[in-house]
């Protein structure tokens, strides 16, 4: 590399911003983020950091760590607004699963 690159011996370019890496809960999405996409709110969703396993347990397995997630996320309402909207038919969604939500929706017609 040119020595111009570096200043006191530190590259130009050492950072990168959160935001562009798509750290959650860096920054609130803005209407028109949410406009663009939708999905925007799963940026800031705390299973997006955690393991993915968690959420979709085997059969007869536990839901308890994933629902103790979804007590504490922020965008756990828009999570489960999606799930119901698109009849998501596997994994924990807003902290319920899916017989909870099939129960949910039940009462609501």
């Amino acid at each position: 590399m040119a020595m111009s690159e570096y200043r006191s011996g530190v590259p130009d370019d050492w950072f990168v911003d959160p935001v562009q890496l798509g750290v959650p809960g860096v920054r609130k999405p803005s209407a028109d983020d949410i406009e663009d996409n939708p999905l925007a709110w799963q940026a800031d969703s705390l299973c997006a950091q955690t393991d993915p396993e968690a959420f979709f347990p085997e059969k007869g397995g536990s839901t308890r760590d994933a629902k103790r997630i979804c007590t504490s996320c922020e965008v756990k309402a828009q999570c489960l607004d999606y799930a119901l909207q698109n009849d998501e038919r596997f994994g924990i969604w807003g902290g319920l699963s899916e017989r909870e939500r099939r129960k949910l929706r039940k009462r609501a017609v």
